[in-house]
């Protein structure tokens, strides 16, 4: 795969002190001191993940994707070029405002700016959290995972399928048209979904800590953040709440999300409710006036119960004692024969 990991999102915003609010006291970032009318923020080791632009306009946003070196990021833009999209080699000005060796920039079908890179820069002193967390689940697996809503599918995917080597982990056709893509063992770092226009629809950001995740619903219900409650995916069975934030899109607050592995196959899904919970999840989606005469939306579909393991961190947990004869006669009856 081409790209390796999300490695930051970059948000133009006159909300400065509101970003910086919500990403220390809310979501548990480090700030950095960049000065002027920007604000950076950290999670892990890097030495920014969040950066907050009061420079760039209002609802401007990019991510930035990292490749393993100079090489791939320089066979990348040759791809791209090839394929007749535009590629900016940004200057050393811009990359090391980017905390990086390089960077270039080009377009998606949809218009919007996007960003490749490579040689991350790593902080000095240890990630220092702006609240009480455990810390993030970023490393290889980068800042998290992002859904787009998209106004040409098709599109999209052949960019970002075919040019930027994302793979796909699983999909629906319509009436909802989906697809996640991953592009190392997170089962997702992309998602893209038809709709109208062209806009970000969520950030995802996962805790170590259930915990964490649990504090941080509290903070937000205190502060009527919450704009679809808790509740658990079923594909990358991830356990989450969604936030409103100084933006108009949502970051999800996730735990235990599945990786995904090298002869992962795409599965075609049937359903994309949730196991339980995430009411509010198909309203954040329609957030915009539908053209004359379109078909509504579809409603959200009832949640399908279900059951499945959960995805938890080697250390991150005790193993119960006892035995529960229910249990064990339910395990054997599913286990493959």
């Amino acid at each position: 795969m081409t790209i390796q990991a999300m490695g930051y999102f970059w948000v133009g915003t006159s909300k400065l002190d509101d970003w910086t609010n919500l990403a220390t006291g809310q979501l548990g970032l480090q700030a950095v001191d960049r000065g002027g009318a920007m604000r950076a923020f950290r999670m892990d080791d890097r030495k920014q993940r969040l950066i907050f632009d009061g420079a760039l306009a209002e609802g401007e946003r990019f991510f930035g994707w990292e490749v393993a070196d100079a090489a791939a990021l320089d066979a990348l833009a040759a791809r791209l070029e090839n394929a007749g999209v535009a590629v900016r080699r940004e200057s050393a000005a811009v990359a090391d405002q980017r905390c990086a060796a390089a960077v270039i920039s080009f377009r998606d079908p949809a218009g919007s700016r996007v960003e490749a890179f490579h040689g991350g820069q790593l902080a000095y002193e240890p990630f220092r959290p702006g609240r009480h967390i455990a810390g993030f689940r970023t490393g290889t697996q980068g800042v998290g995972h992002a859904v787009l809503i998209v106004p040409d599918i098709d599109a999209a995917l052949a960019f970002y399928r075919d040019l930027l080597g994302f793979q796909i982990t699983d999909f629906m056709g319509p009436p909802v048209s989906l697809y996640f893509m991953h592009v190392n063992t997170r089962h997702h770092s992309l998602a893209l979904a038809q709709g109208p226009g062209s806009r970000i629809h969520h950030l995802m950001m996962e805790f170590y800590s259930l915990d964490d995740v649990g504090q941080s619903y509290d903070l937000a219900q205190q502060d009527g953040r919450v704009a679809v409650k808790f509740g658990r995916h079923p594909n990358d069975l991830m356990t989450s709440f969604y936030m409103r934030t100084p933006a108009d899109f949502l970051i999800e607050h996730g735990w235990g999300g599945r990786e995904v592995g090298a002869d992962w196959q795409p599965v075609e899904l049937k359903s994309v409710a949730s196991f339980w919970g995430h009411q509010g999840l198909f309203e954040s989606i329609h957030t915009e006036p539908l053209p004359a005469n379109a078909p509504p939306p579809p409603p959200m579909p009832p949640s399908q119960p279900d059951h499945a393991p959960l995805q938890v961190i080697d250390g991150n947990y005790e193993r119960m004692t006892g035995v529960c004869p229910w249990w064990d006669a339910v395990k054997r009856a599913n286990r493959p024969t």
